[in-house]
């Protein structure tokens, strides 16, 4: 996709945080909108060097946010698109991007992706990028909130 690229987070992206955690329908399948506090501690977790989270950028437009971090010893992956740029394949093309990033750091053989079980189209984006299922577990997120989600691995190197 012509125009898409991955960037770094900067002091003010604060709006799209928001956007992405704090909107109620974005949220749906993740416990529910942030706080203005979480949302304030993630936009400066996300604005630091190194912290493996990117904005998407559609012609110098942002447009929503993927990432990966360490969960034991594996990466992890996350992602949100804003309501309108969904279903246009960005999420997918933007993970394609985000993967190789992952890839060169050699540190894990893994990348795994937990999607709600009741999340078709994340699911969806883990078939598309060749990500495995292992199977559905219970997670806890945010803490206190129980929720059944899809064990999806994609092997690294």
């Amino acid at each position: 996709m012509d125009g898409l690229r991955l960037e770094n987070w900067a002091p003010g992206d604060l709006w799209l945080v928001t956007a992405l955690n704090g909107d109620p329908s974005m949220m749906r399948f993740l416990g529910g909108p942030e706080s203005p506090s979480k949302l304030a501690e993630r936009q400066a977790k996300y604005e630091k060097p190194g912290s493996g989270m990117f904005k998407v950028m559609l012609d110098g437009e942002a447009v929503g946010s993927v990432g990966y971090w360490e969960r034991g010893d594996v990466w992890e992956v996350g992602w949100s698109v804003l309501p309108a740029f969904q279903g246009r394949g960005i999420t997918t093309e933007a993970m394609q991007l985000l993967i190789p990033r992952a890839r060169s750091e050699r540190r894990h053989q893994y990348m795994h992706a937990y999607p709600s079980v009741e999340n078709p189209a994340s699911n969806a984006i883990c078939r598309k990028l060749g990500f495995t299922l292992l199977g559905a577990q219970d997670f806890e997120y945010p803490p206190g909130n129980q929720m059944s989600c899809n064990d999806w691995q994609l092997k690294l190197f």
